[in-house]
């Protein structure tokens, strides 16, 4: 398979700040990458630029042969890491609202899923406690038929059984022709389903490539090589 995203000595910087400092990658479509790095090293600042909500201070890059902008979120779907939904909505009328909004939404598999978080359709999302909110969020973004998710944090903050189900839920339900890029700082729990990773410090990329070859190069796991980078 080709490469879905293109990026060449791609720079943000928010005033004297240096949010990601050239940086040069090709993203393989059709796999799941983690992007992993701490607190304030360029992970959001990154994918927000990949889904065409920041534009770049330099450099270039394509997302499925496209400037990120219009075109590219017609391929692209987004879970932020905080909730985007009006607190008035119930479940179905998010579902609703969704499917109003992207042509590509599957309005079935988006009823499949609810069944499998347990979330009930009258359900207000203002009642929903934050690892029930992170599962409707992540049960709207994978029920469309996109060409490339973008995950950020999706399972910081919610209790053990709530993350599980919502790993279940991605790995179940994700499209194998797609790619996902998923950033974290839990990388214990999530790293089973990655095929590539990315680490980034100071918006710079120090280490990449394929997670079991990484593994058997350094001959620990991902969760491991993390913090023998950033010391933790």
């Amino acid at each position: 398979m080709g490469n879905i995203i293109q990026i060449k000595e791609l720079s943000k910087s928010y005033f004297k700040k240096q949010a990601l400092n050239h940086i040069s990658l090709n993203v393989e479509q059709g796999k799941v990458i983690g992007i992993l790095g701490p607190n304030g090293s360029g992970k959001t600042t990154l994918i927000k630029i990949i889904t065409g909500i920041l534009r770049q201070s330099k450099g270039e890059i394509l997302v499925d042969g496209k400037v990120p902008g219009a075109a590219t979120k017609a391929v692209v779907s987004y879970l932020p890491d905080r909730n985007f939904l009006y607190k008035w909505m119930n479940v179905q009328e998010a579902i609703g609202f969704y499917k109003d909004f992207y042509s590509d939404f599957d309005e079935q598999k988006a009823y499949e899923l609810l069944d499998f978080m347990k979330l009930g359709k009258r359900m207000k999302v203002n009642s929903l406690s934050k690892g029930m909110t992170e599962k409707l969020n992540l049960t709207l973004v994978l029920s469309r038929k996109a060409k490339v998710y973008v995950l950020d944090e999706p399972i910081a903050g919610v209790d053990p059984v709530a993350r599980d189900q919502i790993l279940d839920a991605i790995i179940k339900n994700y499209n194998t022709d797609s790619t996902m890029l998923v950033t974290t700082h839990l990388v214990r729990d999530m790293e089973s389903i990655f095929d590539d990773v990315i680490f980034l410090r100071d918006g710079q990329i120090v280490l990449q490539g394929n997670a079991e070859m990484l593994r058997e190069e350094r001959g620990m796991q991902i969760d491991d090589l993390y913090k023998n980078i950033f010391g933790e």
